[in-house]
């Protein structure tokens, strides 16, 4: 299992996620971040410190948000251990999303 993060991180990016990941798999895009799906180690840390309540486990993740899973494992492919090598191109679902206005 993985952590999965959703819909309400578009145009919010917290990143406190970030420094809570103990194994560095979380990767920015310029809308959203993305957890990569190989690299989780299912511990948990990022769930409680994100303020949005973006990050499910991927068994609980509300039915609205399942393509998010699928979204992660695309944009991170072949980016395994490179957070840091620059952000992620966004989902083209995520793209399509609305923007919010007022984000960080």
């Amino acid at each position: 299992m993985t952590y999965v993060i959703g819909t309400n991180c578009v145009d919010v990016k917290d990143r406190t996620c970030i420094a809570e990941c103990p194994v560095d798999c979380i990767y920015e895009g310029e809308r959203m971040l993305y957890i990569h799906p190989d690299e989780c180690v299912d511990c948990g840390a990022c769930e409680p410190v994100c303020p949005v309540e973006a990050i499910y486990p991927a068994d609980t993740l509300p039915t609205e948000w399942l393509w998010h899973l699928d979204a992660a494992t695309a944009v991170t492919a072949g980016r395994e251990d490179e957070p840091d090598a620059g952000p992620v191109d966004d989902h083209p679902d995520v793209l399509k999303l609305p923007a919010r206005t007022g984000s960080a």
